[in-house]
Formats: structure tokens, sequence, C-alpha cells
């Protein structure tokens, strides 16, 4: 069996949110993040494969295309023997009670990748996303949770509406703010907020946020202007998780 022409169709129009939308599906590459999805709850809609390296347990519909075919479909450099589709689940509502994290207009999937990742990695269970975030389920950043996608509830809001909810106390990163190592106390509940990769949290979102902190450079040349949203994010977490030991 090989790839038909309404196969590439569907995996081509996948690459763009607005058919991702449509059909509630996305698409998952390479060995160890499409098995990794395969454990999860996650429906699979269908799967492309190379050769015969895959053998599955589950009633889904696997089939075997060649290493060209792959090429065609694939979004990687170097694509690595399999390709499925994934049905987007429902969003989930989000507990109000918790350690949440909270994105603003994240522009680069690599970073909400990474992340999603830092989530899972740190205990996080919901991640909520402002509208102009990043698509979860855009294809480069399915690649880069490497399976933590599945473990983190992800939704997407009108950010600020959001905030102004809330009884959490809501922190973000800022140049200006207060040393986090100094910082007396940090709560085991609380909403940290990281903002975009050029201009940081919006205006709007900072006239929101009560609680503003600083993550101290110790270079003595002390050149570099900022950090790297994602390593920010898991120096805060890793700051805040580490107060509750």
């Amino acid at each position: 069996m090989s790839l038909s022409k309404n196969n590439i169709k569907l995996i081509t129009s996948l690459q763009q949110k607005k058919y991702r939308q449509k059909h509630k599906l996305f698409i998952a590459e390479g060995i160890k993040v499409v098995n990794e999805l395969l454990k999860s709850n996650l429906e699979v809609y269908q799967i492309f494969c190379v050769d015969d390296f895959l053998r599955f347990d589950i009633n889904i519909n696997v089939i075997q295309i060649s290493e060209v075919e792959l090429k065609k479909v694939s979004s990687l450099k170097s694509p690595n023997k399999v390709l499925a589709l994934f049905r987007i689940p429902e969003e989930k509502l989000t507990r109000k009670d918790d350690f949440i994290v909270a994105l603003d207009g994240i522009n680069d999937p690599g970073n909400l990748g990474t992340i999603i990742r830092l989530c899972d990695w740190f205990g996080v269970e919901e991640l909520i996303c402002s509208d102009n975030t990043v698509d979860c389920y855009n294809q480069k950043v399915v690649q880069s949770t490497m399976g933590s996608l599945t473990r983190v509830n992800i939704r997407y809001a009108q950010l600020s509406d959001y905030l102004k909810a809330t009884d959490l106390p809501v922190f973000t990163a800022d140049m200006d703010g207060e040393n986090v190592y100094e910082k007396h106390s940090l709560p085991q509940k609380a909403i940290l907020v990281m903002g975009n990769e050029a201009n940081g949290i919006s205006s709007e979102i900072a006239t929101i946020v009560e609680n503003k902190l600083t993550i101290p450079r110790f270079g003595e040349v002390q050149q570099t202007e900022s950090l790297n949203v994602a390593t920010a994010t898991a120096i805060l977490l890793s700051e805040f998780k580490r107060r509750l030991g």
C-alpha cells in the first residue's frame, strides 16, 4: 500500500493551523514521539510507516510507505520511519487552585515545546496560553515536547480575562523585579506568567500582575541583555518547586 493523493493532501494541509482545527487532527513524527503518544489517551487516526519496523497491538489503520514517500510529506530534514495523525482532544476545564503557568504571546514553537516539557518535569499540570501564543499542535511544538504534550493540560484563553478572574497571586519575570533568590517566600499555589520572546508580557497583562521577579546575572561582564524565555521558565519553576521541599 502507498500514499494516496488524498493522504498527501490531508497531511500537507495539517501543517497549517486552520486545517488542524477543521479536521481536528495533528501530525507527530518519529519513533520516540509517536510511541509516546500511542501510550497516552490520545486517539490515533492513522499511521504511515516505512517497511515493517512497527508492530501495533491496537486496532488502527497502519499504512506501509516507502522512504521516498515519507520524505514527500515529512517536515523533518531527516524523516524517522513513521508519521502519525492523532485527533486533537477537547480542552479540559482547568482547576484554579493549583500552581499554573500562563504564556503571553509566545511565538517560537521550540520555546513552547520546551515549556510544555518543563511543566511536565516540574509537575505543573495546567498551562494557560494567550490566544496569540503559537498553537500547541504545531508540528514543531509536538516534536519538541517529546510526549509531554499528553501529560500537561493546555488551554487557550483571553489571558487578561483569565488573570482578572483568578484569586491566585500572579507572578512574572521582569528585569526590574525582585531577586527571586532573595524573596522571602513563594506561594505553593500561584500563576507564573511568562511573556513574549522579544517584548516580554504585554502592557495589558503588566497592569494585572502583582509580583515581578528577576533572575540575577552572576557573570562579571554582564553584557547579556536577557535569558531565553524557556530558560527563564526553567529557573523560576525550579525555585518555586525547591521552596516546597
